[in-house]
Order: C-alpha cells, then structure tokens, then sequence
C-alpha cells in the first residue's frame, strides 16, 4: 500500500535558521531518503517552494478564478512529501515518526488508494 507523508512547517521559522541549522536540517532529510530508498520504501518525494509562491485554482460556475498564493493562512504550511510504499499503517507511522520534519514540524501520514480503474484497482 502506499502512504503520502506531507510535511508541515513553519515558515517563518525556517526564514530565520541560520545557514547551519538549514545544512543540519537538509543532511537529516538527505539521510531520511536514503534509509528510504536502501529499504525499498522511497516510491516518490521532494521539497516544496514557500506557500508565497503557490496559486489556487478554483471553478465556480463555470468560472475558473486563479488566485495568488496559499487558500488557508495557517501557522504551518505544507513544505514537502514523500510517497512511500508500506505493508500497512503502522509500518508507515513507523516511518513519519522517523521523518525530520516531526522536528521542524508535523507529518501527516494519509493512505494513497488506488485509482478506480487503475492496475492497483484491479488487484485489490
């Protein structure tokens, strides 16, 4: 089964690390992928550019409204993910609890059902 991992953090805070926590917060999360990619885990994953940069689509009546940056103002903003492929839940907790975004943040873990109609649709 795979399971996304996103990664929540605060911005502002990362604004402020200086060059040194953000080299030790990158070699943490350079370390992460790499236990993920040994054990076979690591199915997809990257970083996201800040939430200032983001546009929201929308279509309302027909209307399609394109607005500037992030839809909610949140503390913590969504700054990266990774897709892993899991035997089960607990095994993909196991792995969010080892994510180095728990240190700077939250990860949320969510199941990743197979589309309708999809190879992995058919199997289950």
């Amino acid at each position: 089964m795979q399971y996304m991992l996103l990664i929540y953090r605060d911005e502002a805070a990362m604004g402020h690390a200086s060059p040194a926590q953000m080299s030790e917060v990158m070699g943490a999360f350079m370390a992460y992928t790499t236990a993920l990619r040994e054990s076979g885990a690591f199915v997809a994953g990257d970083r996201l550019d800040f939430s200032g940069t983001a546009t929201t689509v929308r279509v309302t009546d027909g209307k399609t409204q394109v607005l500037d940056g992030p839809y909610a103002e949140t503390k913590e903003q969504l700054g990266g993910f990774y897709i892993i492929e899991a035997p089960d839940l607990d095994a993909a907790l196991s792995w969010a609890g080892r994510c180095p975004g728990t240190r700077i943040g939250a990860v949320e873990v969510r199941p990743i059902p197979p589309m309708p109609g999809s190879a992995g649709a058919q199997a289950g």
